[in-house]
């Protein structure tokens, strides 16, 4: 059976595991970001108790 054969298959896997490992974690690591983020305000809310009767 010619698919059991690891010569091609065992080098195609070992190639894309280098790719894996080696470009793309660069890539992903030199990503910027178009927008800084921004602090939300340290406001606290102020909350209002309910006030309904209990039944």
């Amino acid at each position: 059976m010619p698919q059991l054969n690891p010569d091609p298959w065992f080098m195609i896997l070992t190639f894309s595991w280098l790719v894996f490992g080696m470009v793309f974690p660069q890539k992903v690591l030199s990503h910027t970001f178009p927008n800084e983020p921004v602090q939300r305000s340290t406001d606290t809310v102020k909350t209002a108790t309910w006030t309904w009767p209990w039944q």
